[in-house]
């Protein structure tokens, strides 16, 4: 099989197509042929900053395809079964960027009759909104039609992969959302995804515009840039609110405001997939898949998702994309669908 490897962390330049033998699914495993595979911003770091334990990685936690094979206890009616994947990669050599991987069942989540291309977007970029959109004090568990009814959420950065997830998923689940963005084109991207209210932070005061839509205050804001941002969120915040971080905006550092972080009992909430709690993580992929079963959730253009598609080949070119902050969602064709 085709296969994109790399032997050393670096810049684009380390990855590698390559043939590999097809891998063997151990227990609990499942082989997937894969369809499309997601590239994230985790996909690049990674490749510049994480050990490779196994001494080579494929890349790619997210993707789609069909199960073709499955290993020791694992019930054999899954083979043919279309799936989205995720976290695929972590701590594990067998990513997404190749024609076939293995992962845990558990990883492989029934697609549908869905499309190969919005089962590669979902893992990382959604379960990441699930858990800013649920972690608050006083926000639901799970999410489904009508949880939010009564919340105002207030997604900084509507424009990205994890904003774009944000606002459909707190809109499928009836909530009030209200998005930043940076331009024009974004704010397109934005009021197509679903948001209620899309405030352009570059011409426009944002405490301002929240307050006249949310005067007692919001219950969660999902952040993309908590160094930037965090003066703003301290008072958008209503009592009991938080605000989930997701981003590190490059190693900056936050400093906040006791005493009016105290009196409403508010949370910062700091989010990583990879690390979160089992139990919360479970509860974002029955979420996640119930919405796409729900038609809840879609991807591109129409709902201020791009997609770029690079052929496995160019999987180089595509990292380069995503570390360069392309606006909308970078994927890889890994074989025939």
């Amino acid at each position: 099989m085709k296969a994109i490897v790399y032997e050393e962390t670096g810049d684009p330049s380390v990855l590698k197509l390559v043939d590999r033998p097809v891998p063997e699914p151990g227990r609990g495993e499942v082989l997937v042929r894969v369809a499309v595979s997601g590239v994230n911003p985790t996909d690049w770091k990674g490749r510049r900053q994480w050990p490779l334990p196994a001494g080579w990685q494929t890349p790619g936690q997210d993707g789609a395809g069909v199960i073709e094979a499955v290993g020791e206890g694992v019930d054999q009616i899954l083979i043919g079964d279309r799936v989205w994947l995720w976290e695929a990669a972590w701590q594990r050599p067998w990513g997404t960027a190749a024609e076939y991987t293995v992962v845990p069942v558990r990883q492989a989540v029934r697609l549908g009759s869905a499309d190969f291309d919005l089962g590669a977007c979902l893992g990382i970029p959604f379960l990441t909104a699930h858990r800013c959109l649920t972690a608050g004090e006083y926000m639901p568990t799970k999410l489904h039609a009508g949880a939010l009814s009564d919340h105002v959420v207030l997604v900084q950065g509507g424009a990205g992969a994890v904003g774009n997830a944000a606002i459909q998923l707190a809109r499928w689940a009836d909530a009030c959302v209200i998005t930043t963005v940076s331009s024009p084109e974004k704010a397109q991207f934005a009021a197509a995804a679903g948001a209620s209210f899309v405030i352009n932070y570059r011409e426009q005061d944002v405490v301002e515009e929240v307050r006249k839509i949310a005067p007692d205050g919001v219950h969660t804001i999902v952040e993309v840039s908590a160094a930037r941002n965090a003066a703003t969120d301290v008072q958008l915040l209503r009592p009991g609110g938080a605000v989930c971080v997701y981003a590190d905006d490059g190693g900056a550092e936050v400093t906040l405001p006791i005493r009016p972080l105290m009196v409403p009992n508010a949370r910062w909430q700091f989010v990583l997939v990879y690390t979160e709690p089992a139990a919360a993580k479970a509860r974002a992929v029955t979420d996640v898949a119930a919405a796409v079963a729900q038609g809840g959730v879609r991807v591109g253009g129409e709902v201020g998702l791009p997609l770029h598609h690079y052929p496995l080949a160019d999987t180089a070119a595509a990292h380069q994309a995503v570390e360069d902050s392309v606006v909308g969602k970078v994927l890889i064709t890994t074989s025939a669908q």
